[in-house]
């Protein structure tokens, strides 16, 4: 059985539409999205609406999260106070996805789990307990495993943090995806997963990223010069002083 997990595509039509394509070419059994479908992107109704009209299984994640319950956002930013300045941000942001997808799409936001569970793969947005926090790609094996195991299946997939990664421990498999949108490993292109028979591959797909920086820049989204600064570099930046 060959499955396709496409993750965090954050809004981000040029992105999506590439890898589309290269996922149709692989022709896989199944195809699954790993949340954070529509926020910080130009295009979030395009999104929403392709992901409901392909009939993809998949699950929730944070900023999916952020925009059906706000109060979320509200939680973790308590956790991180140094940081008031970005959630700042990240509330406005929000705020103008939540506005262009209305009530109808947020309400269908709402209705995908946490979990998905298909042909032996577990699939999480971040973690088993929270779309919030997930371990990084240096985490220790250990750590992996106490907080996947509890999946039950033999390979398990998640997103989030933006960097993809294939751990084989014994028993278990633990794959990062990476993400379609705002890649942070330096390499600016689309990323998925390809598992074919139980065998991960991370794919990656160029995609017009200047194409995409043009529709930020015209969509009326706050923030977009900073969104297209990381989504060049491939990076995560903090916003510069003079962010508007």
């Amino acid at each position: 059985m060959r499955i396709a997990v496409v993750s965090d595509i954050h809004g981000n039509l040029t992105a999506f539409e590439a890898v589309l394509a290269d996922v149709r070419q692989m022709s896989p059994d199944l195809i699954l999205h790993g949340g954070d479908l529509a926020d910080a992107g130009s295009s979030p109704v395009e999104i929403v609406d392709r992901i409901r009209d392909l009939g993809w299984p998949g699950v929730y994640g944070n900023t999916d999260e952020m925009l059906f319950a706000p109060d979320t956002l509200d939680s973790f930013a308590l956790g991180v106070p140094g940081m008031k300045p970005l959630f700042a941000m990240i509330r406005e942001m929000a705020a103008w996805t939540r506005e262009a997808l209305g009530e109808e799409r947020i309400a269908w936001l709402r209705t995908l789990p946490g979990m998905q569970s298909q042909g032996g793969l577990a699939l999480v947005h971040a973690s088993p307990t929270t779309a919030w926090r997930a371990p990084d790609h240096k985490t220790s094996d250990e750590d992996l495993r106490s907080t996947f195991e509890r999946l039950g299946c033999r390979t398990v997939a998640y997103g989030h943090i933006h960097r993809s990664y294939v751990r084989e421990l014994a028993g278990l498999t633990v794959v990062n995806t990476g993400s379609v949108n705002l890649s942070y490993d330096g390499d600016p292109r689309a990323s998925y997963l390809l598992l074919d028979n139980g065998v991960p591959a991370i794919r990656r797909v160029a995609y017009d990223v200047e194409r995409e920086a043009r529709a930020l820049a015209e969509c009326g989204q706050p923030h977009a010069d900073w969104v297209a600064r990381m989504m060049k570099a491939g990076s995560f930046q903090m916003p510069g002083k003079d962010q508007k």
